[in-house]
């Protein structure tokens, strides 16, 4: 609960919060159940002024006669309060929707006009900032040139706002509202400085989103619609097929580095030098400055007022949704049905977070087990005990036969003995619960060089293909136990030709140190960042000392940093935290450290694969799970989408900030209800409500899904429960492409050659199915929030400038 000052001091922010219109009557908000509504002043006014007006006592009188119970008398009161709120919700809307803004009492008695079926869009209103999405690090359609904080600050038909309309409102705020602001600002501002430097915050500067990018192979060519409306007939010419990878065709380029190396500097983390000078390419924040700015953020968080007020503004966004859910979803849905062709099954939709080891589900890899023990079983498959065995060997010391297996023996699903066991779930991988069985068929680096695992890969990817409307961003894991690994994974992606149109990819690496410590795998945490950069780098600075790898990291999106969230973590001031080559305790560093070390040495990496116009990558780490809250905020400053994210439930203010700068969230309920949260507390109604940019993944389609498309299950099993419409499903299938890696000329073909202009604007129903209107409410509303901050700001600034 809030305390009583915060209390006051946002209702005084509703009042002071409200635009102005120019010349109409100015809107106030009052505060009723903790959801701001606007009053007509005109009518306020008249009632706190009644002394002095006659007229309006007689008015007044009309519903206060002795003739009326004091329980009449209240059920009147509350429905001329009902009255005067509507008339102040037509009196802002009712120029363009048709209303009639007069007098609701006429005559003496109330009268309340018929309401528009469409509530008022932010195009009917006259908004100054309405012009131009706002700067965001997050994702979906960000301009280059926008200013921190929202406002545009050099598009061609946008100019900087004065925010005059609103600091007139605003004349005496609380002390407490304009730091929260300030605060909020500076958080951003933080945000934004880390992933500029890392090149994460415009997705334009990747080179792979410009239209010179060149990849092979190809990507098939955009069918359009046939002369033939129901394609009965073949089409003319010869068809062409689509082109088959072959790696001699591959372009490896030659790079002139005479200019640069790399080296570690002070904090272990790599730089590239310029040797003219010996100064780095790119100032990466040093350990101690991310501390810093983590333990700011975390203070900031933990604030009682602060807190209370991102709650009350987190509240306001979820009513204002009920409300316009409420009178729009008719007319959400006629614009969906007068949009032809498309629907939910053939509008593009990624799976956001899937790990590659678990991409199938039980039934394909049991029917793919019995396939190879029925053709192959004379086939070496393991080394073990000093002999090299078959496959009909390693099942004979199972005690099993083809006919044996069943879903049930191999037991892969999590079920309820996983909930809140992390260790029981990672069993869950091993098939029969035998570790060699995994070993043969889910590695790829093996006795038989991941034979099975590709094959059951390919398989998987043809699915993929013949629904055409489904993608995937695999997770595959690097371990950073050696350095031969990028070269052995490459190897395995290019000999098996594992591309696909529908695939791209992302490596996670696991939190595994203090294990490895154990194993004397590695001497210091130094060594795992060693094993995991230093080969790309190296390919980095010249293609040609990897070239597999080089061809293999054009289809790789970014960075992933998975395990047990729930581990407890050792609590160190940030000033005694070694740098790497100093941890070489058995302790696991927290999530904070690993996250550090991955963001230092990516921003170094992309900007030096910027000057070699390479594709960069971004960071994207499973976060907020369970654990600790503070990797919410570790990943906050340096990460540009995080998957889960279940726990911002928990962290208004930081909740907030997600929504205002669109932080991309891989929500997986199913997986979330078989391991830490059951499906009914899961927030991700809650959050699609207020307008996260949230999208829906399947994690683990071998443990969590029972049917062939996981994708569409997850969808399923959540409209179902959380009642969603088709609109609903296709604005999350938007959102899953807009968070998605692909490059930005795939991206224009599924959501429409403006896409990255956002809003209204970018949107093309024709190809996403999501209407202008819903688009134009979630863009008013984002804006409606980060103007409000930038007043306050303003005005803050302005008063500075008047002493």
């Amino acid at each position: 609960m809030c305390s009583g000052h915060s209390r006051n001091a946002y209702s005084m922010h509703l009042h002071d919060s409200a635009p102005s219109s120019g010349n109409e009557d100015q809107l106030l908000y009052s505060q009723q159940g903790g959801i701001p509504i606007p009053i007509d002043t005109s009518i306020s006014n008249t009632d706190n002024n009644k002394d002095d007006s006659p007229d309006d006592d007689d008015i007044h009188a009309l519903s206060h006669s002795i003739h009326f119970s004091p329980a009449e008398d209240k059920s009147m009161k509350e429905h001329d309060l009902k009255v005067q709120t509507f008339d102040a919700l037509q009196h802002g809307i009712g120029q363009t929707a048709g209303m009639d803004n007069s007098n609701p009492f006429i005559g003496g008695s109330p009268k309340l006009s018929r309401r528009g079926s469409v509530i008022g869009m932010p195009h009917q209103m006259a908004h100054s900032f309405l012009h131009q999405i706002p700067g965001s690090g997050g994702t979906g359609g960000v301009d280059s040139t926008s200013e921190i904080g929202g406002i545009p600050t050099s598009s061609k038909d946008s100019t900087i706002p004065e925010n005059t309309a609103a600091i007139s409102e605003i004349e005496n705020p609380s002390d407490d509202l304009i730091e929260f602001y300030t605060n909020v600002k500076t958080c951003l501002d933080l945000r934004h400085k880390y992933l500029q430097l890392s090149i994460q915050k415009d997705e334009m500067q990747n080179p792979k989103n410009q239209d010179d990018w060149i990849i092979y192979p190809p990507p098939p060519k955009p069918t359009y619609k046939s002369k033939n409306k129901f394609n009965q007939l073949p089409p003319e010419g010869p068809i062409e097929e689509e082109e088959k990878f072959d790696f001699e065709k591959c372009v490896i380029p030659e790079i002139d580095n005479r200019n640069y190396y790399f080296a570690l500097n002070d904090e272990d983390v790599y730089q590239v030098y310029d040797k003219n000078n010996d100064q780095p390419i790119i100032k990466v924040p040093s350990l101690h400055d991310f501390y810093s700015d983590l333990n700011k953020i975390t203070k900031i968080s933990s604030d009682g007022p602060t807190k209370s007020f991102a709650f009350n503004r987190l509240q306001y966004l979820d009513a204002k949704w009920n409300m316009y859910y409420l009178l729009n979803e008719f007319e959400e849905s006629k614009q969906s049905k007068r949009n032809p062709h498309r629907d939910f099954y053939n509008v593009r939709k990624v799976d956001t977070h899937i790990h590659h080891s678990a991409c199938m589900n039980q039934k394909h890899l049991l029917r793919y087990i019995k396939y190879k023990l029925k053709t192959t079983a004379d086939e070496e498959v393991i080394f073990r005990d000093g002999k090299v065995l078959t496959l009909t060997e390693v099942f004979e010391s199972l005690k099993l036969t083809a006919y044996d297996l069943s879903i049930d023996t191999l037991d892969m699903h999590a079920h309820t003995d996983s909930f809140h066991r992390f260790d029981k779930f990672n069993l869950k991988y091993n098939p029969i619960g035998e570790s060699r069985l995994r070993e043969i068929f889910l590695k790829t680096d093996n006795f038989i060089q991941g034979k099975y695992l590709a094959e059951l890969t390919g398989q998987v990817f043809d699915d993929l293909e013949s629904s055409k409307y489904q993608m995937v961003e695999l997770r595959i894991s690097i371990y950073g136990r050696s350095l031969d690994e990028w070269d052995k994974l490459a190897a395995w992606i290019v000999d098996n030709k594992l591309f696909s149109h529908n695939v791209r990819w992302l490596i996670q690496i696991p939190r595994l140190y203090d294990l490895y410590k154990k194993n004397r795998n590695v001497k210091s945490y130094l060594d795992i960042m060693k094993n995991v950069f230093e080969p790309l780098f190296e390919v980095s600075m010249n293609p040609k000392s990897h070239p597999k790898l080089h061809v293999f990291l054009q289809r790789v999106i970014g960075f992933d940093s998975v395990d047990d969230e729930s581990k407890p973590e050792k609590p160190l001031h940030a000033r005694k935290y070694p740098p790497a080559g100093d941890w070489d305790s058995v302790v696991n560093p927290p999530y904070s450290y690993y996250l550090y070390y991955l963001y230092a040495n990516i921003t170094t990496l992309n900007n030096l694969r910027l000057k070699h116009k390479f594709n960069t990558f971004v960071l994207r780490p499973h976060c907020g799970e369970a654990g600790d809250p503070e990797h919410l905020i570790s990943a906050f400053l340096t990460s540009y989408g995080i998957s889960h994210g279940i726990l911002l439930r928990k962290l208004p203010y930081i909740q907030y900030l997600y929504y205002l700068d669109q932080i991309g969230i891989a929500m997986s309920p199913l997986s979330n209800n078989a391991l830490f949260l059951t499906y009914d507390k899961n927030p991700f109604y809650n959050f699609f409500k207020k307008g996260l940019n949230v999208s829906l993944s399947t994690d683990d389609p071998l443990q969590f899904s029972y049917t062939k498309e996981p994708l569409i299950e997850e969808y399923s099993v959540a409209a179902q429960i959380y009642k969603l419409s088709s609109v609903d499903m296709c604005e999350l299938a938007k959102n899953s492409c807009l968070q998605s890696g692909w490059e930005a000329g795939i991206k224009k073909h599924w959501l429409g050659k403006e896409y990255m202009k956002g809003g209204v604007a970018g949107n093309n129903i024709e190809k996403n199915n999501v209407p202008d209107i819903r688009v134009n409410y979630r863009q008013e509303t984002l804006w409606s929030e980060l103007n409000l901050m930038n007043s306050y700001i303003a005005y803050k600034n302005n008063s500075k400038n008047d002493l």
